[in-house]
């Protein structure tokens, strides 16, 4: 079209030859329109400006958090482009902030390490995990060793789009793995010392019962051989004269004068005197050895109340405290472990019993064996003062005690805890049986023949 009619609808000079009227309505829907597109106009602006306020923080706060990262962080792209990397890495390659932006992420580092790097992300893409490899960089001042960990990074639909590298240069790695082994090698010092001292502190007691059982039968054969050696020389005497040819009458008279006859009645006495010494020195020594034997190795089947007995009277030989101490339950209980280590745990809690009783009248004791739930059970109570709840909890802690200074180390029930559970079991403290005391118990796998000599439990 040509003409007037060919002008556009919004064309001024078409407008004028509208009606007054109906030209106003079109200006002011114009006019509206033009407002309403002015205002979205100034409300998008706006909204830009924050958005790149925004931006400009996230940026910003990115930005920090890769300047004061202080292990090597590197941002890649899924085709293996470098896109950022922390402060970190530019001190460790030497390059200006942005420097390897773009370059490819191999390059960064050793050629032999591209290869494992390559194979690293492929790994990581079918698994999406990290993964985990040693990678040197080219550094300033030569290769620079990292712990390198590989992980996929994704966006919002959970679509893998490039990687993230985290490493920490393996010098420092092995200094704080040198000086964590060298803690933990004066931490096993320190608790194999702790062990020892209390050892020693075990073994003193152990010997002072000792001396005082030796000394009794010890005594009792050195005042039978002095008494033999006073009879020999009477013998001798007699037999001389015999010897020299004397009278009936004389050696009659020599005779009563060395009192041969009640001689002769208490030679026999101290001869049995020397033996029941000796025998008895005997006994304690085989008491001695069998309370030491078989403390490490392998583990046995062995009858737990005879262990008990042993470690009971070897306690009670070294103390100063009276107290009657009594057997209770089954009189035999066959159970699998290191006897040695149990009669440790054993006399350490008759110990503490017989401690705990100190300078009281009437002091009991009373070791109760038996099964049960399928276990082999001992339970060492007294009638003492017992445990006051709130150190209950505590009371296998290492170094707690409630013992005077000096008395303890407050190592015994957190050994003869830790040998328990070595053993499969577990000590514990019980509430207060008929004795109304403390009462101690711990449990032990059954052996072979536990049911024939348990039988009653």
């Amino acid at each position: 079209m040509t003409g007037k009619d060919s002008l556009p609808r919004h064309d001024p000079a078409r407008l004028g030859m509208l009606a007054p009227e109906t030209g106003d309505a079109v200006w002011a829907d114009v006019l509206s329109a033009v407002d309403r597109t002015w205002v979205e106009l100034v409300d998008y602006q706006e909204r830009l400006e924050r958005q790149n306020h925004e931006l400009e923080g996230l940026r910003s706060f990115l930005g920090s958090i890769l300047a004061s990262v202080s292990d090597a962080l590197i941002v890649a792209s899924r085709a293996g482009a470098v896109l950022e990397t922390s402060a970190s890495v530019d001190a460790l390659t030497g390059r200006p902030s942005g420097g390897w932006t773009g370059a490819a992420l191999v390059q960064m580092f050793e050629p032999a390490a591209g290869p494992r790097i390559e194979q690293a992300m492929a790994e990581a893409t079918a698994g999406r995990a990290p993964v985990t490899l040693e990678a040197a960089l080219n550094g300033r001042d030569g290769p620079a060793p990292l712990e390198l960990s590989i992980s996929p990074r994704r966006d919002e639909r959970g679509r893998i789009v490039g990687f993230v590298l985290t490493g920490r240069p393996l010098g420092e790695l092995r200094q704080a793995y040198s000086q964590l082994a060298a803690s933990h090698a004066a931490l096993i010092a320190a608790q194999a010392q702790l062990v020892r001292n209390e050892k020693l502190a075990s073994l003193g007691r152990l010997l002072a019962g000792v001396a005082h059982e030796l000394n009794n039968p010890i005594s009792f054969v050195y005042a039978n051989a002095h008494a033999l050696e006073r009879y020999a020389g009477k013998f001798e005497t007699y037999f001389a004269a015999v010897q020299q040819g004397a009278s009936r009458d004389a050696l009659i008279s020599l005779r009563d004068d060395l009192k041969l006859d009640r001689a002769v009645t208490n030679l026999r006495t101290a001869i049995e005197g020397a033996r029941d010494g000796a025998e008895r020195v005997r006994d304690i020594v085989e008491d001695l050895r069998r309370l030491s034997a078989e403390g490490s190795g392998e583990m046995v089947d062995f009858d737990l109340v005879e262990v008990a007995h042993v470690a009971a009277d070897w306690v009670s030989r070294g103390t100063k405290t009276l107290a009657d101490i009594r057997f209770a339950g089954v009189p035999a209980l066959i159970v699998r472990g290191r006897p040695g280590h149990i009669q440790q745990v054993v006399m350490n809690l008759v110990q503490n019993a017989l401690d705990a009783l100190e300078d009281m009248g009437g002091a009991r004791v009373v070791i109760e064996a038996g099964q049960n739930g399928g276990r082999g059970e001992l339970r060492v109570s007294d009638n003492g003062p017992g445990v006051p709840e709130a150190v209950a909890a505590t009371i296998f802690d290492p170094f707690f005690t409630t013992k005077a200074v000096g008395k303890g180390t407050g190592l015994g029930l957190s050994i003869s805890h830790k040998i328990v559970e070595e053993h499969g079991g577990r000590l514990r403290l019980l509430p207060s049986g008929d004795l109304g005391g403390a009462c101690f118990g711990f449990d032990l796998a059954l052996g072979a023949s536990a049911d024939v000599l348990g039988e009653g439990a």
